[in-house]
């Protein structure tokens, strides 16, 4: 395989979501697995919804999942590239001008309904003469204009649906330029693919049937076409359409509630294809079996309740390393690695670094015993080996599983349950384990 180029073309409209990083997400993945290049091209032709702060966003989400790019391209850059292949899509006699209103065109695609018949345009505006449209613009009007199809059937091999045809003559001749004089993406997406010589276009699979269209406008403009891949979209846990509507699934809320971008990727990474979700400690994991091969054909269930499993899974993993610049406390890495195994979230490292650091009020629950506990405390230096050694001379006592260890860990944390105390116990230290013992308050 030559070096794939891809591309990620968001609209900076909006917050970026699960299934927009979805895309992102597999496009980062094949060209890193196969050497090739990832374009962030930004869909920024509508210019009243555009928005600096989202396309701000957009790169501050791909930043915070390790999703690099080579370079940044605009499309509201690119006008001039626009003009020029309308022009020659125009001069080939394959993009002309129609005038209807959409009042116009919804009339005529109820009454095809109402008999029938699909709904496809009758490329009315083809029989109007230069008279005809000079009357119709001195009224005001002004064309919008549809690319015209050959009918015949298109067909590639998609990267994950496999052999995929379309019959073009079923579909209606697309709109690429509205009557206000913008672009529809669907051409502009193809006039990039052809600058930037992207080989392989990876997307959701709600553009298949956009695709045949796309591949005609390829040919049409002596370009080479690309391969296409349609990933299955993705669906909430109860088999409905996500949208910005059934949850905080916006990356930028994802991660303002403590989700690791490690989980996000090794969740929508895996769903829906034949390889186990599973807890990941670098991208490294995911670029080396990225395989379309092994993408399902069906919808992908995206559950939030898997994703907070998967992020607490992936903390347990995780070194020191990786989260060293990111702890609330940092204590260490004797630390890190005495807690990680009970955090859901990386801000639940602090709640454990008040109980090492104190102060802290001690839960008694039995003063005669923890009394007993604090007068056989060793000496320090303490190590993991501590616990082991102290609590095995206060068995002595005829105490036993709960009823021995219970007690201490109540004294000592202030929590029910918790990180290993023979990890914790040296991180607390001497002087206040035996005040905490004794029911005071450090």
């Amino acid at each position: 395989m030559i070096a794939p180029i891809v591309r990620f073309a968001p609209s900076p409209t909006g917050l970026l979501h699960v299934g927009n990083i979805r895309a992102a997400l597999f496009n980062w993945l094949f060209a890193k697995r196969n050497g090739g290049t990832f374009i962030l091209r930004l869909d920024d032709t509508d210019r009243l919804r555009s928005k600096p702060e989202f396309e701000a966003g957009i790169e501050r989400d791909l930043e915070w999942l390790g999703l690099d790019w080579a370079c940044k391209e605009k499309q509201s850059d690119r006008l001039a590239h626009y003009d020029t292949a309308r022009d020659r899509l125009v001069r080939a006699g394959r993009l002309y001008p129609c005038y209807e209103t959409p009042e116009e065109l919804e009339f005529r695609r109820k009454r095809l309904l109402s008999q029938g018949r699909p709904p496809v345009y009758d490329r009315a505006a083809l029989k109007l003469s230069d008279a005809d449209r000079a009357r119709l613009e001195g009224e005001g009007r002004r064309p919008h204009w549809r690319f015209k199809l050959v009918s015949e059937e298109v067909r590639w091999d998609d990267l994950v649906r496999g052999p995929q045809h379309i019959d073009e003559a079923s579909q209606s001749d697309p709109v690429l330029v509205r009557a206000d004089g913008t672009y529809l993406y669907s051409f502009t997406s193809v006039v990039d693919d052809i600058a930037f010589a992207i080989t392989h276009v990876i997307r959701g699979e709600d553009h298949v049937t956009n695709s045949g269209a796309q591949i005609q406008m390829f040919q049409a403009l002596d370009a080479a076409v690309p391969a296409f891949g349609h990933l299955p979209l993705l669906v909430d846990a109860t088999g409905g359409g996500l949208s910005k509507r059934t949850g905080s699934l916006a990356v930028a809320d994802l991660r303002g509630r403590g989700i690791e971008a490690l989980a996000v990727c090794g969740l929508l990474a895996r769903l829906g294809t034949a390889d186990p979700v599973e807890p990941i400690a670098s991208l490294d994991a995911l670029v080396a079996t990225v395989d379309f091969a092994r993408v399902g054909r069906a919808a992908a269930r995206f559950s939030e309740e898997e994703l907070a499993q998967l992020n607490a899974r992936t903390l347990h993993i995780l070194p020191y390393e990786a989260v060293q610049a990111r702890l609330p406390e940092d204590l260490g890495e004797a630390f890190w690695l005495a807690v990680r195994g009970n955090l859901a979230t990386l801000a639940d490292a602090a709640g454990w670094a008040e109980v090492v650091r104190g102060p802290i009020e001690p839960k008694i629950e039995d003063a005669d015993f923890l009394g007993l506990a604090a007068a056989q405390l060793p000496v320090e230096p303490w190590s993991e080996t501590t616990w082991k050694a102290w609590t095995s001379g206060l068995a002595a006592t005829g105490r036993k599983g709960r009823a021995l260890f219970h007690p201490l860990r109540l004294a000592l944390t202030a929590r029910e349950t918790g990180p290993e105390m023979a990890r914790l116990l040296p991180l607390i230290g001497r002087a206040k384990a035996e005040a905490r013992l004794r029911g005071r308050a450090a």
